[in-house]
């Protein structure tokens, strides 16, 4: 008999409709199904029953026995049988995973930093979260020897990782190109002496990426993440450079420049590649277009991701554009079936679930491992929990002219923010994949690490719905090979 007492359906088993099809995915195995409308019925009917009166979660048979009056008898055991067999193979209805605190290690270990070479940008993003690019201070380029510190920082407290990462970030980084290449030659020498290795990452809006700094990049092995937001109207609204001209025709073509030098960079940012990275507003709900100009263009890594704004601000989302923005999703999902039926296929960052290449448990509960794992370096040296904290004194960590600068207190928080800590990922089915959220959208919205910020929640629970309808039909595609 499936085993159903004390076992609350809707945590650990999500159904939806989509494309045609009603889904399962099983939270805590990660597998997904597809179902008929008899099943899928049943399983909604004992998940709004457990919902509806308490008392049924403590009885499994009872409630077992209540659902499916509409069924015949012999339609309805073959239901239950299907599914009793399922959970025996631990593929739907799964044991649930006991919650318990990932554990760290003491002292904590640094994998990767986010280094800001440039607290200074040569555009004037409406949106921009640093504030055009100072981060609300004084605009400044990193120094040498503050960055060399901060590799230094990085492979001391890498304790015996092999592999480290380094972000060169802003501002636009690009303005302080030349200690970025005092830095890569810096880096890999001592990384070596120190039996590591580091790959480096570079976020740009390629305003300066010119032909002899995209052969220097790609020569260098470093990784790189190119903004654009999409349509040339969309893009120039929003990214405008100082003299409110638009940057679109300025950086397009060095963008398609350097994205042919990469043919092969992987979906799922691992390895040496590229991404070219959007932000969506309220102004362009309608972002799929802008996804797919960019699939047009010949760009085969794509992400772009919902603007993080207080409500204060015209291009901030409201409560209206929410279903604009889930259709946009949707659209999304068929349009990237099309296209890979035509042979113009493209990857959409945030629709690879990579269900069967994921993280261990640890990793899922904890999220990107921001403030103890993964730390963002100011020009001045300062040391915060990610880029998004850079500036935020509260949020500071210590400088890398300290010989002891972390502060373990704050350390602490981060590591307790994972998704038992959370209430309202306690109970919800994406705990597993979307780990709680970001630190610094919660912080910003609620004032804690641990309160999430529901609307974020709400649309990555949409592109998981999608992305896991979309591996249904690669599948299915695959079985008709």
């Amino acid at each position: 008999m499936l085993k159903i007492k004390d076992y609350i359906i809707k945590k650990n088993v999500h159904i939806y409709r989509h494309g045609g099809l009603n889904i399962a995915y099983d939270v805590n195995s990660g597998s997904l199904h597809v179902l008929d409308d008899h099943t899928y019925a049943l399983i909604e009917e004992m998940k709004d029953l457990q919902d509806q009166d308490p008392n049924m979660l403590l009885a499994g048979e009872k409630l077992l026995a209540k659902v499916g009056k509409n069924l015949s008898a012999t339609v309805k055991k073959e239901i239950l049988s299907e599914l009793e067999e399922l959970q025996n193979q631990s593929l739907l209805f799964s044991q649930e995973a006991e919650e318990t605190e990932p554990c760290y290690p003491d002292p904590p270990l640094i994998k990767a930093i986010c280094l800001h070479v440039a607290h200074d940008c040569n555009l004037r993003c409406l949106y921009c979260f640093a504030g055009t690019g100072s981060f609300k201070g004084q605009r400044e380029l990193m120094t040498s020897e503050t960055g060399k510190r901060a590799l230094d920082f990085l492979l001391k407290h890498s304790g015996n990782r092999r592999q480290c990462e380094v972000d060169f970030f802003g501002g636009e980084p690009l303005l302080n190109m030349s200690v970025i290449k005092e830095l890569i030659t810096y880096g890999k020498t001592v990384a070596q002496q120190a039996g590591k290795k580091i790959k480096f990452t570079l976020t740009t809006n390629a305003v300066l990426l010119d032909k002899t700094i995209a052969d220097y990049l790609e020569k260098e092995g470093v990784s790189v993440v190119l903004s654009l937001d999409g349509r040339k109207e969309v893009n120039d609204r929003m990214r405008p450079f100082p003299n409110g001209k638009g940057s679109y025709d300025n950086i397009v073509p060095q963008i398609l420049y350097f994205t042919k030098l990469r043919p092969g960079s992987s979906p799922y940012a691992v390895g040496q590649y590229y991404y070219v990275r959007g932000t969506y507003t309220r102004y362009n709900t309608d972002f799929y277009k802008d996804v797919l100009h960019m699939a047009d263009l010949g760009i085969k890594r794509i992400s772009v991701e919902p603007v993080i704004a207080s409500p204060n601000h015209d291009y901030a989302f409201r409560e209206e554009d929410i279903d604009k923005i889930k259709e946009s999703y949707d659209i999304l999902g068929e349009k990237l079936l099309e296209y890979r039926q035509k042979g113009q296929e493209f990857s959409f960052f945030h629709f690879n679930a990579g269900l069967d290449e994921g993280p261990c448990l640890p990793k899922r509960l904890s999220g990107c491992g921001a403030g103890h794992e993964y730390v963002a370096i100011s020009p001045d040296g300062s040391i915060y929990p990610c880029h998004q904290f850079v500036g935020q004194e509260e949020y500071k960590l210590g400088t890398v002219y300290q010989d002891n600068p972390l502060k373990r207190e704050l350390m602490q928080k981060f590591r307790g923010a994972h998704v038992y800590n959370k209430k309202d990922c306690r109970i919800c089915w994406a705990r597993f994949s979307c780990s709680g959220g970001c630190h610094a959208a919660n912080a910003a919205f609620s004032g804690e690490l641990t309160k999430v910020y529901s609307l974020g929640c709400e649309l990555q629970k949409k592109r998981l719905e999608v992305a896991y309808y979309l591996k249904i039909k690669e599948a299915q595609q695959i079985e008709t090979i």
